[in-house]
């Protein structure tokens, strides 16, 4: 039985071949989504997904060769289901003042581009972006103009302007709904649409994740506390009335690590970027919040309001950049590994979110980390962690589809 992180990593290292076979066996029955991110915590004794983005952001984020592979990886999931594509449209989200997202679609627009798509449109439904027109000139935080083009449906097929899109990419990750019924639609779509904060819960993911992970371990002999964070979903919360506070802090106490200093994450279980998230060292100082921190938990991105939060055991993070705290982000295009980075903040300590006010990124480029090669690198672990925190959200969409 493998029992501590240093035998985990010599394990995947010698075996890489054929635990990513293992991986790709379990996946043939589910699609994977066409592409997602993962964050990843590691201490001293586990290495841990912490979320799973099905919609990410932070494409400005990769290396050129990790976006170069973001393209390839791309290209071969559209031309194998999908060969006839020839127009491609981005599906983004309204808030396009923020120039940094902007930077992400812009990176991931010409990493598609660089595959080989000349016909790439970034697309939006929201009519409050145009203003009686049909394209919106917006500048991104590197200073790159990208052509918003209003979308539209016409005989269940997506155009841009006028001309039809042949596939769509989703970032948009509908934490308010889309008034569409994307199911009456015939253009292909992914990933799925029916994956949005709307209907998605965190709680749930990893609920699929520790079924994955479960039978991962048990094939290969592995302890799987090394793999997992331990969490809880409380539910029927209210923080603006104090309401099932008193569940939360009993949470939190029996989630909480065993060392004296551990911490537990308290997250919205629904919703990203690092908002609705709480970091605390008991039951105690739940109860105590005062109205700034209960403030804080209450409302989310697009005003979503936090009614259920996943109590998640905190993960002391080892990694290090230029001194600071930091923790990885692994990218996948249809379940295979494509890129990454670090984020780290020099704001917050090893115990505390780094998604906050502070945090700044450094490139880790993994294009050489692929399948039918030697590895001996950590890299190939986050791989293995972010490949099976996947193949838990093909899963997940499965079930959403449904």
């Amino acid at each position: 039985m493998i029992k501590t992180i240093s035998e985990l990593e010599s394990f995947i290292t010698k075996n890489w071949n054929t635990i990513n076979n293992y991986i790709d066996a379990k996946g043939s029955d589910y699609t994977f989504p066409l592409y997602n991110s993962v964050d990843i915590r590691e201490s001293e004794n586990k290495i841990a997904p912490v979320d799973n983005n099905i919609y990410p952001a932070g494409f400005n984020n990769l290396c050129l060769l990790d976006l170069d592979a973001v393209g390839n990886f791309l290209e071969k999931f559209i031309m194998q289901s999908f060969p006839q594509t020839k127009s491609i449209g981005i599906l983004i989200e309204s808030h396009t003042k923020n120039k940094f997202y902007l930077d992400n679609i812009a990176y991931l627009q010409k990493s598609i581009r660089d595959a080989g798509y000349d016909n790439v449109s970034i697309v939006s439904f929201d009519d409050n972006l145009f203003e009686n027109e049909d394209k919106l000139e917006l500048e991104t935080a590197s200073h790159f103009t990208l052509d918003v083009y209003k979308a539209s449906i016409n005989d269940q097929l997506i155009f841009a302007d006028d001309t039809p899109i042949d596939f769509l990419i989703m970032n948009n990750d509908q934490s308010e709904k889309i008034d569409i019924d994307f199911n009456a639609v015939k253009t292909p779509i992914h990933p799925s649409p029916n994956a949005g904060w709307y209907k998605r819960s965190k709680s749930k993911h990893f609920v699929y994740y520790k079924d994955v992970l479960e039978d991962f371990c048990k094939h290969f002999e592995i302890d799987p506390t090394l793999l997992q964070a331990n969490f809880e979903l409380v539910t029927d919360i209210d923080f603006s009335s104090k309401e099932g506070l008193d569940k939360i802090a009993q949470a939190v106490d029996r989630v909480k690590p065993e060392n004296e200093n551990g911490k537990v994450f308290i997250k919205g279980d629904q919703g990203t970027y690092g908002m609705g998230i709480s970091v605390v060292s008991s039951g105690e100082e739940v109860i105590s919040f005062n109205r700034k921190s209960r403030n804080k938990m209450d409302i989310g991105k697009n005003k979503i309001k936090f009614s259920s939060v996943i109590v998640q055991e905190g993960i002391d993070t080892v990694i290090k950049y230029d001194n600071m705290p930091a923790e990885v982000t692994i990218y996948l295009v249809a379940g295979k590994s494509a890129g990454g980075f670090m984020r780290a903040n020099s704001q917050k300590g090893a115990q505390e979110n780094l998604n906050s006010k502070g945090m700044v990124f450094k490139k880790f480029c993994i294009s050489e980390i692929r399948q039918n090669q030697d590895h001996k690198a950590k890299e190939a672990l986050y791989s293995i962690v972010g490949r099976l925190s996947s193949l838990a959200s093909a899963i997940e969409i499965n079930e959403l589809n449904n």
